[in-house]
């Protein structure tokens, strides 16, 4: 398989949520999901860059991403809800490495209206079936910082396995070192968190609760 398959961008479309390329356009639905206030600061607590208070500051948001996207460090997403067409969030793939097999699904938020909907399950269930079945990876990590319980917890949900603690593994927004927990998901953990979130999903059970995994 061709490694430059591995830095390509379809859509990934679901009964509940679909994801296309972050692009500049998506600035107003961007700024819309994050909400205002309190209901925003929360929904950016452990983003890297704070909860966007204008238009300007959604659009400054997503350039970051596509100045990513041209080092080859960060793949961002936008997500839409199926149903109504609205921005909801963002989710990124990083940290890939074709020739190891290995990909980090991360930068994720979704708006307060979508936790606990099902929406950030299929997500991600969307996202670990293209780096699997279609990339063909072995290995899939994430990362959180040490003091977001909600997304280690929503992480191991999805049915990753706690690896360890990386030290001063990257500088929070407001400078301070933090912590990471790294988490990993291999192919054979694959097949049977398939079934199991599928079946979720089928059920309408809100499998994975929160936010996402903003890292």
């Amino acid at each position: 398989m061709s490694h430059d398959r591995w830095y390509a961008m379809p859509v990934l479309t679901g009964r509940l949520i679909r994801l296309e390329p972050l692009a500049l356009e998506h600035a107003p639905g961007y700024l819309a999901a994050a909400g205002t206030g309190e209901d925003a600061a929360e929904v950016f607590r452990w983003i890297s860059h704070a909860a966007p208070e204008t238009i300007e500051d959604a659009q400054a948001a997503i350039l970051t991403a596509l100045g990513d996207w041209a080092r080859a460090d960060r793949f961002a997403y936008a997500q839409f809800d199926v149903t109504t067409g609205d921005f909801a969030g963002t989710s990124s793939y990083y940290e890939i490495n074709p020739a190891l097999r290995a990909i980090g699904i991360g930068h994720t938020w979704l708006g307060s209206r979508w936790w606990r909907t099902g929406h950030n399950t299929e997500s991600k269930l969307l996202m670990l079936t293209h780096a699997f079945d279609t990339l063909g990876a072995a290995r899939v990590i994430w990362h959180t910082d040490i003091h977001n319980v909600r997304s280690q917890e929503a992480v191991a949900r999805l049915g990753a396995t706690r690896e360890g603690e990386l030290r001063k593994h990257r500088i929070r927004r407001d400078g301070s070192w933090r912590t990471s927990v790294q988490y990993s998901m291999t192919d054979d953990d694959w097949p049977a968190v398939r079934d199991r979130l599928t079946e979720r999903l089928a059920a309408g059970r809100r499998a994975v609760p929160g936010g996402g995994q903003p890292s």
